[in-house]
């Protein structure tokens, strides 16, 4: 209550101005009881408004009697005039054009001292007057567009077409709010005001944060995503909140430059900083954005901001320049504390792991956020599956126009594999648990610009489980499996493929999940001896593939046929080498049982451990026969016997125009 008292004292000191502006103007009028002067205040009428005692704003004549005595907490007026760098007549302008906002009595008495009734808000030679400054005096320069009061969004100046000394000066609502002690940020779609009590903050806040003490005020993070994270973190050290601005959000606006003096008002009034970003919705490359992203940086050069996105600093883009630092990706550790916290839960080989997803601190949150929906939708605690689908939920859709999403429902159980194959799929899956510690902590990559990723190639004929085997790997590190659809990739134009492929692999870094180039042959071919042109232009794609896979911090599993196409290159790039082989007898009886399932009914002449032996048929091809008998068992009523699978085996011979012979299928 100490501020508002302070502010009361101080329009009181206004109010006996203009009682005795009011008082002076009457003593000279020279026609008092003009008839005719039906558009202003009579006499009579300021009189009864004068001898109105105020409701709200009566100090107590210990506190009234030194005005400039301060109190903890400082009043929001001297608050307001440091952080603005206010003068004292501009602290005396504010509150004669604060007056009408809080006292109705002044309307009338300002349409008075203005000779016009209809204008019930101070101008600026009015103003002028009442702070006993001379209207062509430096004073008058203090409403200019470059002054505090108003380059801060603390006053404007309105009727531009009026002559200066006419032109009425009023304070926005959010301002007076703010002074009246409502500190609550105004209602706007584009900002979102954080504050946080920063616990257990990272090595780079801690240093950034005591950066923002010692004077730095402008830093561009950029590399992974989550570095609106660390300038959260890092203001809220130095004790600031954070208003958080979409990039995005902020250039689809109509008129982004109309509105970016108000969101920098409210940084200023909230002592916070901004952190805008991804930098790269702004698009500097055009030209309309690059002058939004420089007049956002020249806006903000009284509060600390935070400009954040995966792309270095180009100097180009504004003529001041930043800190700019490379921000890394959240070791292990540090996102399994985070994953405790979002689910409240101890230490456990359920949050163990969780780690191995490379998320940032806020979508887990939102992660852990959606778990705890699923969970509470049955009344029971959050599972490991719950927790994986909020992982899902955190990726975005850019992907999905140039891959198709499955999400994998098959397992370790429904593989009908070699056992080294097997031991092959199971370190690929260990890999890419263990890729942040083994090639992050313990540095077993460094140098050359060498990614995180983990790169598997399954070779083998068709029908052998390459793809299904991609399937199983997703959903035991319970993340989705995207096929590349080649059609959205391959391009017969010169350059465009390797543009679509930087597209997979810039989207594929974004997301938790696993990536898989089906054929893969067709783009990761061999290099040849230049011939023509195509021959050049062909081994260019080699070689931008070759250097792309080298940086990718993802999974990515390759599939192919022929194994002896791909570039030797390649080959050394990649962590893992699994081979399928067309499966034996044994193995074709397993699969004939997987493939026809436990819901089918089976006839008692269903002969599976004659059928495997007798025809040497891939996983693919046995699980098309099955289905095909199950067609002709729906037709015919019957359960699935020998003769429905041998009329399913002679099609699927015909389909792959393989010969009919005796020795095979007998009379």
């Amino acid at each position: 209550m100490t501020g508002l008292k302070y502010l009361w004292a101080r329009l009181n000191v206004v109010e006996q101005r203009v009682r005795t502006l009011v008082a002076a103007r009457r003593a000279g009028d020279p026609q008092p009881d003009d008839p005719h002067r039906g558009l202003y205040l009579t006499p009579e009428a300021v009189e009864r408004i004068l001898a109105t005692p105020a409701k709200s704003w009566r100090m107590p004549e210990a506190v009234a009697a030194d005005l400039d005595v301060l109190a903890e907490p400082v009043p929001a007026l001297l608050r307001l005039a440091d952080d603005f760098g206010l003068t004292a007549l501009d602290v005396e302008l504010l509150l004669v054009a604060l007056a009408p906002d809080v006292d109705v009595r002044f309307e009338p008495l300002y349409g008075y001292l203005n000779d016009d009734v209809t204008r019930r808000r101070p101008t600026t030679g009015l103003a002028l007057e009442l702070c006993g400054t001379p209207s062509a005096g430096d004073g008058r320069f203090r409403f200019a567009a470059g002054a505090p009061l108003v380059s801060g969004g603390l006053l404007e100046v309105q009727e531009a077409d009026r002559p200066f000394l006419s032109r009425t000066v009023r304070i926005p609502d959010r301002v007076v709010a703010h002074l009246l002690g409502d500190d609550s940020p105004a209602a706007n779609h584009l900002a979102r005001l954080t504050r946080t009590d920063p616990v257990a903050p990272g090595a780079l806040a801690e240093r950034l944060g005591a950066g923002l003490d010692s004077g730095v005020a402008f830093v561009h993070l950029n590399g992974v995503e989550g570095t609106a994270r660390t300038a959260v973190d890092a203001l809220a050290v130095s004790g600031r909140a954070a208003l958080v601005l979409d990039a995005g959000e902020l250039a689809d606006e109509p008129d982004p430059l109309a509105v970016l003096p108000a969101l920098v008002r409210e940084a200023r009034l909230q002592r916070a900083g901004i952190v805008l970003g991804p930098v790269e919705k702004l698009e500097p490359e055009r030209q309309e954005r690059a002058r939004l992203l420089r007049a956002v940086v020249a806006a903000t050069a009284e509060v600390p901001l935070f400009l954040h996105g995966s792309r270095s600093w180009d100097p180009a883009w504004s003529r001041r320049t930043p800190v700019s630092i490379r921000v890394e990706a959240a070791r292990a550790e540090e996102r399994a504390r985070e994953w405790r916290q979002a689910l409240a839960v101890p230490e456990s080989a359920f949050t163990a792991a969780l780690a191995a997803y490379q998320l940032d601190p806020e979508q887990i949150r939102r992660a852990a956020s959606v778990a705890s929906q699923l969970a509470a939708l049955d009344a029971r605690p959050v599972e490991l599956a719950d927790v994986q689908a909020g992982v899902r939920a955190q990726n975005g859709a850019g992907l999905e126009r140039l891959a198709r999403r499955i999400t994998p429902a098959v397992g370790w159980d429904d593989l009908v594999l070699p056992e080294p194959t097997r031991h092959q799929l199971t370190e690929l899956s260990l890999r890419a648990r263990h890729r942040d510690r083994v090639l992050g902590d313990w540095a077993m990559r460094p140098g050359g610009g060498r990614g995180r990723g983990v790169i598997a190639l399954f070779a083998g004929e068709s029908g052998t489980g390459k793809t299904m085997s991609a399937e199983v790997v997703a959903a035991d590190l319970g993340v989705d499996l995207y096929v590349i659809d080649l059609s959205t990739v391959v391009d017969k134009y010169v350059g465009e493929t390797e543009k679509n492929l930087e597209r997979v692999f810039t989207e594929a870094a974004r997301i938790n999940g696993v990536l898989l180039f089906d054929e893969a042959d067709a783009i990761f071919g061999k290099r040849s001896a230049v011939k023509d042109a195509h021959d050049r232009y062909a081994n260019v794609e080699s070689a931008y593939l070759l250097q792309r896979m080298e940086s990718f911090n993802g999974i990515a599993i390759l599939t192919t046929n022929l194994r002896a196409n791909l570039d030797e290159a390649f080959t050394r790039r990649l962590d893992v080498i699994a081979d399928f082989p067309v499966p034996d007898a044994a193995q074709r009886e397993a699969l004939w049982d997987r493939c026809l399932g436990k819901a089918l009914p089976r006839a008692s002449d269903l002969d599976l451990v004659s059928c495997a032996q007798r025809f040497e048929l891939a996983g693919g091809s046995i699980r098309s026969c099955a289905t095909t008998a199950a067609y002709l068992a729906a037709a015919s009523g019957k359960p699935v016997g020998t003769a429905e699978l041998i009329t399913a085996i002679r099609q699927e011979y015909t389909k792959l125009g393989r010969l009919l012979v005796e020795s095979e299928f007998g009379d």
